[in-house]
């Protein structure tokens, strides 16, 4: 080791010490060889764990391009991993991923797109809604207005934006919108 990176070590080592960190048994450990495969380590966040029951559906490609799609409008808008969570969960609840145009008498009202939501309720055009991106955006922009939305449950979230006739339907789908977000946030 050369002098300027042994200096520069202790002095590290040195202000750890005083500033009262103790670090001896990581340093006693150092030189010890690790044996085994890496794991892979869970982050805790502060987002509270999947309420009740949960539902999983395989989803096709159209739909994993959807997935896709929230998460890339997400990162646009420069909000966290807990916002395409609660994103996708709510698309799974309202439409199964699908970007659903007009369901003739199956029709909610007017409700199209990913996140069933209604030009009549000012969400935008049908072709507005219908457009993945924009229908994200749409509801981050809700998503945001709502003071503590990355801590509240789930399903209180996304009520609070969706206002839907059925607020509890959504934590059904948290995991499966959890992990999905963990499969392509970083792809």
């Amino acid at each position: 080791m050369n002098t300027i990176m042994r200096k520069s070590v202790l002095s590290v080592a040195g202000l750890a010490f005083a500033g009262g960190v103790f670090a001896g048994p990581i340093a006693a450990h150092a030189a010890t060889p690790v044996e085994g495969k890496p794991v892979a380590a869970t982050v805790q966040t502060s987002a509270p764990k999947p309420q009740g029951e949960q539902s999983r559906i395989p989803l096709n490609d159209e739909q994993t391009a959807n997935v896709k799609a929230i998460i890339a409008a997400t990162k646009k808008a420069g909000l966290p991993e807990r916002a395409a969570v609660i994103s996708i969960a709510t698309s799974l609840q309202e439409s199964k991923l699908e970007n659903l145009g007009h369901l003739g008498d199956s029709n909610d009202h007017d409700s199209l797109g990913l996140f069933q939501q209604r030009p009549s309720s000012g969400w935008g055009t049908p072709e507005q809604i219908t457009d993945p991106a924009y229908s994200t955006t749409a509801f981050l922009k809700g998503l945001k207005q709502v003071d503590g939305w990355q801590d509240m449950p789930l399903t209180e979230a996304a009520q609070t934006v969706q206002v839907s006739a059925y607020p509890d339907a959504y934590a059904q789908w948290e995991q499966q919108a959890t992990d999905l977000v963990g499969q392509y946030w970083n792809s």
